[in-house]
């Protein structure tokens, strides 16, 4: 269990990454959601694919993961929804994320347990 200390920074990383170029709007903080267990949300509103790309790739982001994740016992990630109604749009943003997995083995690798623990 991580003290009050490790848990406000792990929020400041959060919100740092949250803050990046590519992000349109950003928030971090308590979960409200009742039936998912989850103590603490992030999310990012991103406009685009392109701006989805630079977010994963920003050095603020990838520099973030590691002090974050050791910290989480779980992870669900989205996308949860867009206005974008292009039938093949799931399918671009699993590229992306496809195409960062493929990058970065070991950010891939940390994620891993996280998400099957979700």
């Amino acid at each position: 269990m991580p003290t009050e200390e490790q848990r406000e920074h792990v929020l400041a990383v959060m919100r740092r990454t949250a803050s990046v170029e590519s992000v349109s709007f950003g928030t971090v903080g308590q979960s409200l959601g009742e039936q998912d267990g989850f103590t603490h949300a992030y999310c990012v509103g991103i406009a685009d694919l392109d701006a989805l790309r630079r977010y994963l790739h920003d050095p603020v982001h990838l520099a973030g993961d590691p002090q974050i994740t050791p910290y989480l016992s779980r992870i669900a990630i989205g996308p949860d929804l867009s206005d974008d109604m292009t039938p093949t749009l799931a399918a671009e943003i699993l590229a992306l994320h496809e195409e960062k997995v493929a990058l970065y083995p070991q950010w891939a690798a940390d994620l891993a347990p996280l998400l099957a623990a979700a």
